[in-house]
């Protein structure tokens, strides 16, 4: 489980006209479809270089790497969110993610059914996305006010992880992944809102901040569909 808004990432900018928010939106969409493609690849590399087996064993040490390379390319994004480097950097963002993913991917991989898990799990936030931001898009209610209360669940949601990596309680992960499909399903509906209605006009930092929802989705729905649907060799 992944998010930085604690930082205020995503959320800068106000639109004035229809044409821009409609430019920014579409630009959003199609810098979103293709910062899949590192994502893919960088989970694809993890799994088959080991990277996987050096996050599952150490955890410590994983979990050191992962904020300190992330939040360095997210403040690098935000420095040159208004240049080609801000889109350069955001795909090597989400490369990165991809190689932290594989320590998941590889364990979903070892199912059985794996391949089939995962092609749900994807299949399942592309429907969740799309719901979201058809609501997100042709709703007239405003929606913003959740951002408050959905900020404090990912707090409580980051302390639960962090302590879950040296708990290891079943529970407890079960209820982090659920809680966490629900709150960024709502922060999918939350942040195309802010774009449709002019209150992002950075392409960069509005994908950055749809990525971040759409990967903690994903992530937590695979989780389940490993728990509960996961079949062993």
């Amino acid at each position: 489980m992944s998010d930085f808004r604690s930082v205020g990432f995503g959320r800068s900018g106000q639109a004035t006209t229809v044409a821009v928010r409609n430019r920014v939106l579409r630009n959003t969409y199609w810098l979103l479809a293709l910062s899949m493609v590192p994502t893919v690849f960088g989970a694809w590399l993890g799994v088959v270089s080991g990277f996987s087996m050096f996050a599952a064993t150490s955890p410590g040490m994983s979990l050191l790497l992962f904020f300190a390379v992330a939040f360095g390319l997210m403040f690098a994004i935000e420095r040159f969110k208004d240049s080609g480097i801000g889109v350069l950097l955001l795909l090597a963002f989400t490369f990165f993610m991809g190689l932290m993913l594989s320590r998941l991917i590889g364990m979903i991989l070892g199912f059985s059914n794996g391949a089939s898990l995962i092609m749900m799990a994807f299949g399942g936030t592309g429907v969740i996305f799309a719901s979201m931001a058809t609501i997100a898009t042709v709703s007239k209610r405003d929606f913003s006010g959740l951002g408050r209360w959905l900020f404090m669940g990912v707090l409580v949601l980051i302390l639960a992880s962090v302590a879950n990596i040296f708990l290891q309680m079943p529970a407890m992960m079960l209820t982090v992944s659920v809680l966490a499909i629900v709150i960024f399903s709502a922060f999918m509906l939350v942040d195309v809102q802010r774009v449709v209605n002019g209150g992002e006009t950075n392409y960069v930092t509005a994908t950055l901040a749809i990525y971040l929802d759409v990967y903690n989705v994903f992530t937590s729905l695979l989780s389940l569909l490993g728990i509960f649907g996961g079949n062993r060799n």
